[in-house]
């Protein structure tokens, strides 16, 4: 193979080794796909104003979240159905994760159990949740998942519908026969029926809740103990009232731009939700990270750490579990890198003064 040097090149190689309808489903975005360029080039248009002459010579990366500490503040975002990209799916995730001494999100949708993911060994997971119209389904898949020591519920909240994803309708995209919903499995709802659209849109039509509200926060609160993180929180009004109704922290999300299109890039929307949340409870971000100088503005606009959806399932289709751990090792080195560079020597350290967005152009403009 080629030497990779980037996150990005691992998606031309995905694109090759991956049959059509299961790259279109990892790569696409909803609709005309403006949101998904937009999560990427926006962080282009925030600059750095680099402090010189610090003594750099010992850089910190490590972090805690919700209390658990880890090496660097990138995590893994939940992907769907991961043994689609390579047949050790979520358990090379897993691992890879593990070794960065990283979190790891699970997807709902998993090709994998929660049982199976633990099986691998330690770490700190978290279960990323839809909330089925059959709240038994919930309840239990929570109650599986804090059994098999996941440490946290990362609540979807941006998709009471499917987006409309023209590739997965044009592929009429369904789950290849050999692999199921593993958590779902024993219910009889880890099977997807192939239709004359997007199976997996009509999958979610049948078996989501559009009906979910914050009051149902509240109700999840009720049967785990476990910390649950909103995702897909994007204003400031809907920060306040993940606040207002007990989250444990907000994830910034635009679903890797699948829901809806034309919302602004998770960079952009990020600072409107730290400020609401006034350091209440901690805002993540996820969309369009593929850089240590990503991660960097991140943090200085505020968020406590990110998460890496699309760069985790091309480079575990290219490579599996050793594609995933380069994949977080370039990061990690990247960032270490701009921090460095920056004059930063720890995450305390990256403040917004380090960064200049084109909404702040006139505030550190020089006097003429």
């Amino acid at each position: 193979m080629v030497e990779i040097t980037n996150v990005s090149e691992y998606e031309a190689i995905a694109k090759e080794k991956l049959p059509k309808m299961i790259y279109d489903y990892y790569a696409s975005g909803a609709e005309d796909q403006w949101t998904l360029k937009e999560n990427e080039s926006a962080f282009s248009r925030i600059l750095f104003r680099p402090r010189i002459l610090i003594d750099v010579s010992k850089i910190d990366l490590r972090t805690t979240v919700l209390g658990f500490n880890i090496s660097m503040p990138i995590m893994i975002a939940p992907t769907a159905m991961q043994k689609m990209a390579h047949p050790e799916g979520e358990y090379a995730t897993a691992r890879a994760a593990s070794a960065a001494d990283t979190i790891m999100t699970l997807s709902s949708w998993a090709s994998s159990s929660v049982e199976e993911v633990a099986s691998t060994g330690p770490g700190v997971r978290f279960l990323q949740l839809y909330v089925h119209n059959d709240r038994n389904v919930v309840a239990q898949l929570v109650k599986r998942a804090e059994r098999a020591g996941f440490k946290a519920i990362a609540l979807t909240v941006d998709a009471p519908r499917l987006g409309r994803r023209e590739a997965d309708i044009k592929n009429r995209f369904v789950l290849p026969p050999n692999l199921t919903l593993k958590n779902f499995e024993d219910l009889d709802l880890g099977k997807m029926d192939k239709t004359n659209d997007s199976g997996l849109a009509s999958y979610v039509a049948g078996q989501i809740d559009r009906s979910l509200s914050w009051k149902d926060i509240q109700w999840l609160q009720t049967i785990t103990k476990l910390p649950i993180l909103v995702k897909g929180v994007i204003t400031a009004e809907d920060a306040r009232l993940a606040v207002q109704y007990g989250a444990a922290g907000i994830i910034v999300s635009n679903h890797g731009a699948r829901q809806l299109d034309y919302v602004p890039a998770t960079i952009m929307a990020l600072e409107e939700v730290v400020r609401a949340a006034q350091g209440q409870i901690p805002v993540f971000l996820d969309g369009g990270v593929r850089r240590g100088t990503d991660v960097f503005k991140a943090l200085a606009l505020g968020a406590s750490g990110v998460f890496i959806g699309r760069p985790v399932v091309f480079s575990l289709a290219a490579d599996g579990e050793a594609g995933v751990r380069k994949v977080l090792q370039m990061l990690r080195d990247e960032f270490e890198l701009t921090m460095a560079l920056s004059g930063c020597r720890s995450l305390k350290e990256i403040t917004r003064n380090h960064i200049i967005t084109e909404w702040d152009r006139p505030r550190i403009a020089p006097r003429l």
